[in-house]
């Protein structure tokens, strides 16, 4: 039908013909609605055929739209933008708000409200001799309700809600500025994410977001559909569209059985090229979308509800009579280090909450012994507002305990370090996703790599073949070296049976190395294409994508790739590439030297083998075959049936395709070693080839016990005779595994899953695996920290990942091992010095309650050490640069305690210190400096030298002990790499000046009064008594502190899942809000839980990035045909082994040095 008279149908069907393009949107929303033959229906109906639909969209089918400014602007003003509104943010207030939850503050704000309205109540007709009367003569004669109180009893109240004030807005300002930064990371991502598209007959990568209808994609294996199109072309396209519709086999998608393609939907098998129909919130990933986002507020009032319901039901008892088992989170969702820190805390926690309520307790038990007992004393009414003011200020002394007790720091500490760290790793090429995964990097103890790309260049070059008969190892042929015939099929074979998408670009400047654009296998073979002195690009001119017959992507299944043309007299040709092995198993003749075809026999084939495609397999060369088959007229019926088809074909040659060893992986792979990770190459080349850059790379070493198989031989050797997988009979294989050839994506979670749920290693392994394909996604998922190709790899692996690596490369992975480790070691050394001062803090308000009936240290005062001192303390401890000597030491791994017996005698060791310094300072301090006793007096008492000296003491111990704590395994020179850290200089200093100002100008605000210069020197000589002390405690063996005194291990617990089956769970972090409703005692400690918090906004933007993320795709190398993983399988020597009573176990590994004979043929 000509194109008027598809205008013509379109007019009669409702399209006003006035309209700048031919289609209104609302009709194209609602076309993308059809399925399957209907598309085709609907498509065939409406405007005839594609070709129809793109002249009213003003396209074109071949070269696109023209991409000029003005047009694409009018596109997007009719039809919209590729781009799905982000979810509104969090303002300040909404943080300071949800800050403000924290019960221990709320609890805190209270008291200090309490206290400041008592402060300035007075009863009617009270009298300072009526007030005497209330209280014995010992505290009434200290001043306790004097006149003067009146004047500053008010100020320890308002401290209190001045303190409380700077920690909330510490923490919502230091949420916003996260959210702000994972904004602006999460743009960063979107601007990366290009898609091809050709564009005025261009093939050109623009980014997902300037997509708009009417342009051309070109789609192929592992993209990400990114917005939703209408297929022109295809060659064996199979898309899953499970994220959509739920149904898990593929859809096949071809012109005359369904036609569309939606966004959010995976490219699996094959390619082809589609129209954009609808982008953006027009989109059917967008318009579900929209549709969770209007009903989001409902949804989460009626989540609320079926939550409360839940928790009733979980709280009875089923209907069998049995208590409902509580429902589990993911494992994934806690990071190694969360979970320590979780375990730690609810240990602190309980200690502090069990100290603070002994101090309330024994502070109202001694007051009222002294006033109703002793002194016999009546409660009058006169006297309820001063008995309730005692009471008030030692419940405020009980909360300021619990407040000291719990690290308020640690989580600034946590986010400033991680903050630090990923900035600083994108410059190191790690692009981390979830902020968690930088720190659990920290503890992996194992990483399963791929070859091609990471391990490799992936630039790769042909530098071997065998065509005509002859071994080319060692230069390269011409043209003119060869019979014409040959010449003619390989270069036509390369050519067309490649993607067009695959192509090599000159070089802009003279003598730089050309581009490789698309899959690189297929870009050396048509490299090799050039250096015989061919040109690919005239052959694909002659015959276009459109022109081909039929195309057999390559899929796992056939390993191959094979294309289809048919000639001007009926006849076919079919042109064959992919792996040695399987392709020359169907090969039953072969070209020989004159280019004449000749009978290919068994006998020649492993003659080939053994003389050809060995040699190349042990240079660690991949090697490819290629065949083609001349195919007669009405011959074949269907052409579906590729077995039969692809069958008594004649080999042209074999090439040898060269990937080097990236020549920085050998030595990133020895630092990874010498830390204790074992590296694992897991690929899909065959045994020779991957045993051969495995040694390169330095994974595999000679004398050493090493294993070394395929996918076959380790699916049998980790499967029982019910074909079951058995952990035991895994954890037999793992231990010694190094190389793991011909391996599926099933192969590699299954390894990934086995080492993780093994319980070999006495601290457990923390596995980091590295993807590229689509089908790599559930090993990414399962592993601890998954690692992305950000140039080679697929979007799928990408959303399935927790890293991205920009460059591909495996150095970068040692790197992000080095500041995972600086990551755990910072938040290991702010805990030291934080628990020190929390221990010390703890024991003198304590022990000051029993002794002298008040706290050495003020609430104001500990309010002051608890939060300026941890965020100075978190800033220089966070902030510290990693160094190789980070990887001089073994894994921490997954059980290993947070607080090492290391940390836990220094701890202890500068405690003891302390607390002589300060209780030798309480009891003998007026004699030593001839002062005053600042005993015995009431809370609101005249600051007293005595008690300034024992507060200006201890700041000035934390101070020194800050640089004591920048170490945690037992070094003895502190000072190492303190003068290349400014921060930590400025902290230090800016501590001490702002110490000097509290003390001499603090008054009353602080409980301090001015000390003299004498006093100062003596405060400061104690302070730096801590180093000398230090190295006193670093000399004192570790056996002395009880294995018991390790604490924030992950503890393991099990559980059974759907199936039945045991599975084990780290320890999860408590929801404090639902627990709260079950046990009353958890609300005094619910700040605990700040940790979970803080991750809180990384996980509303991993969620947003998600489905967001769904809106983009990029370039797949590799994956785009995985024979690139393709190479011949060498069945593996096998040595036996006898066990040290002489006798023979089964044979399971290899021993190295590898034999150099060539095997037998």
């Amino acid at each position: 039908m000509a194109a008027n008279e598809t205008i013509a149908l379109h007019q009669r069907n409702g399209v006003n013909s006035s309209n700048e393009f031919g289609i209104p949107l609302n009709e194209l929303k609602s076309m993308m609605e059809q399925r399957g033959k209907e598309s085709v229906t609907h498509v065939a109906q409406h405007y005839t055929d594609v070709d129809g639909m793109c002249k009213l969209l003003k396209t074109s089918p071949t070269k696109g739209i023209t991409g000029s400014p003005g047009e694409l602007e009018r596109r997007r003003s009719v039809y919209g933008s590729n781009v799905i509104p982000p979810k509104k943010s969090k303002t300040l207030l909404q943080l300071i708000w949800e800050a403000l939850q924290d019960v221990t503050l709320i609890i805190l704000e209270i008291a200090a409200i309490i206290s400041l309205g008592l402060s300035f109540y007075r009863p009617s007709g009270q009298t300072q001799e009526g007030q005497a009367a209330c209280l014995p003569s010992n505290l009434a004669a200290s001043g306790g309700g004097d006149h003067d109180e009146g004047d500053t009893g008010w100020i320890e109240g308002a401290a209190i809600l001045i303190s409380v004030a700077v920690v909330v807005l510490v923490t919502a300002i230091n949420d916003y500025t996260k959210e702000k930064q994972f904004r602006g990371l999460q743009n960063r991502i979107e601007k990366e994410q290009k898609f091809s598209t050709i564009r005025n007959g261009n093939t050109i990568e623009i980014a997902v977001a300037d997509i708009v209808v009417g342009d051309v994609l070109q789609v192929k294996y592992g993209d990400l559909m990114p917005s939703d199109g209408v297929l022109i072309q295809s060659n064996d396209l199979k898309i899953d569209e499970s994220s959509l519709t739920g149904e898990s086999d593929l859809v096949k998608k071809s012109q005359d059985r369904d036609i569309f393609l939606l966004s959010g939907t995976h490219v699996m098998e094959g390619s082809g090229r589609v129209v954009v129909s609808a982008v953006g919130i027009h989109s059917q990933t967008g318009i579900i979308l929209t549709l969770l986002g209007a009903s989001e507020e409902e949804s989460a009032k009626e989540t609320k509800r079926d939550e409360a319901l839940l928790n009733d039901t979980e709280a009875g008892e089923g209907a069998d009579g049995k208590a409902a088992p509580k429902k589990r989170r993911s494992k994934k969702e806690q990071s190694v280090l969360q979970a320590k820190l979780t375990k730690l805390a609810v240990q602190i926690g309980y200690a502090g909450f069990g100290v603070s309520l002994l101090t309330v307790v024994i502070l109202i038990v001694v007051f009222c012994i002294e006033v109703f007992g002793t002194n016999n004393i009546s409660w009058t009414s006169e006297c309820t507002s001063i008995y309730i003011q005692y009471f008030v200020k030692f419940f405020i002394i009980g909360i300021t305990v619990l407040v000291v007790a719990v690290p308020e720091g640690l989580p600034l500490a946590v986010t400033i370090s991680l903050a630090f760290s990923v900035k600083k790793m994108m410059k190191d090429n790690n692009l981390v996703r979830h902020l968690d995964a930088c720190e659990t990097m920290g503890s992996a103890t194992a990483i399963c790599s791929d070859k091609t790309g990471t391990l490799t260049t992936n630039r790769m070059t042909v530098v071997e073949c065998f065509l005509a008969g002859k071994y080319f190892n060692d230069k390269l042929p011409k043209a003119q070296d060869l019979p014409p015939s040959i010449v003619q099929k390989l270069v036509t074979g390369i050519s067309i049976n490649s993607a067009y998408t695959s192509k090599i670009i000159s070089p802009e400047i003279e003598g730089g190395q050309p581009t490789q654009v698309g899959n690189k296998t297929e870009c050396a073979l048509l490299g090799f294409v050039r250096d015989i002195g061919r040109d690919y690009d005239s052959v694909r001119q002659d015959i276009t994508e459109e022109t081909l017959f039929k195309v057999y992507t390559f899929n796992s299944v056939r390993k191959s790739m094979s294309t289809v043309i048919s000639n001007p007299d009926g006849s076919y040709r079919l042109y064959t590439k992919g792996a040695s092995e399987i392709v020359l198993k169907k090969c039953s003749t072969v070209l020989d030297e004159e280019g004449e075809i000749k009978n290919f026999t068994a006998y020649d084939r492993q003659d080939v083998v053994s003389t050809v495609i060995q040699p190349m397999a042990q240079n660690g060369l991949r090697t490819i075959a290629l065949a083609y088959k001349d195919i007669g007229p009405n011959v074949v019926k269907d052409w579906d049936s590729e077995n039969e088809i692809i069958q008594n074909l004649t080999c042209i040659g074999i090439t040898g395709i060269a990937d080097p060893v990236r020549p920085e992986v050998p030595d990133a792979i020895k630092k990874c070693q010498r830390a204790g990770i074992t590296v694992r190459m897991v690929t899909g080349d065959n045994m020779s080839t991957a045993r051969s850059i495995a040694i390169k790379c330095g994974i595999i070493q000679p004398h050493k016990e090493m294993l070394v198989i395929d996918g076959k031989e380790f699916n049998r050797r980790i499967r029982n005779a019910n074909g079951e997988i058995e952990q035991r009979l895994l954890d037999e294989v793992w231990p010694t595994l190094r190389v793991l050839a011909r391996s599926s994506p099933t192969d590699k979670h299954t390894l990934v899953k086995g080492i993780i749920d093994s319980e070999l290693s006495p601290n457990r392994e923390v596995v980091a695996v590295t993807g590229d394909g689509t089908n790599d996604g559930p090993a990414l998922k399962k592993a601890d920290i998954g690692f992305a190709m950000g140039i080679a790899g697929t979007d799928v692996a990408k959303e399935a990942s927790d890293i991205i690596l920009t460059d591909d490369n495996f150095s970068s992975i040692v790197k992000a091992v080095m500041w995972g480790r600086n990551v755990y070691d910072s938040i290991a050394k702010f805990l030291q010095f934080q628990l020190t001062v929390n221990v010390v803090a703890v024991t003198v308000a304590f022990l000051g309650a029993c002794i002298i009936k008040d706290s050495p240290l003020k609430a104001v005062q500990m309010l002051w050490v608890n939060l300026i001192m941890d965020t100075f303390a978190s800033l220089a401890l966070a902030t510290e640069q990693p160094n190789e000597d980070l990887l001089l030491r073994k894994p921490y791994g997954r059980n290993k305690a947070l607080i090492s017996r290391t940390m836990m005698k220094n701890i202890l060791g500068h405690a003891i210190y302390q607390l002589i310094v300060i209780f030798t300072l309480l009891f003998a301090g007026e004699q030593i400096f001839d002062i005053d006793n600042g005993r015995g007096l009431t809370l609101h008492a005249a600051p007293t030298q005595h008690f300034t000296i024992i507060f200006n003491t201890f700041v000035m111990m934390q101070v020194f002990n800050e640089i004591n704590a920048r170490k945690i395994h037992g070094e003895r020179d502190v000072f190492s790499g303190m003068y290349t850290n400014p921060v930590f200089c400025s902290i230090l200093i800016g501590t001490f000046v702002a110490q000097v100002f509290i003390v001499e100008y603090g008054g009353m605000w602080f409980t301090t009064t001015p000390l003299s210069i004498s006093q100062w020197l003596w405060c400061v000589f104690l302070g730096m008594m801590e180093l000398l002390w230090g190295q006193v405690v670093s000399s004192v063996p570790n056996s002395v502190i009880p294995k018991a005194f390790s604490f924030g291990k992950a503890k393991k617990t099990t559980g059974t899942n759907a199936a039945g089956r045991v599975e084990y769970y780290e320890d999860e972090a408590p929801d404090f809000t639902e627990d709260s409703i079950r046990r009353g005692q958890i609300l005094w400690f619910r700040g605990l839980n700040r940790i979970q918090q803080q991750i809180s906004v990384v996980e509303a933007f991993k969620h947003s990035t998600d489905i967001r993320g769904k809106a983009a795709s990029n370039h797949d190398d590799e994956a785009h045909h995985e024979w690139l993983q393709l190479q011949l399988t060498i069945t593996p020597e096998v040595t036996p082994q006898v066990t040290p009573t002489g006798s023979p176990t089964r044979p399971r590994k290899f021993l190295f040095p590898i034999p150099h004979k060539q095997p037998s043929s």
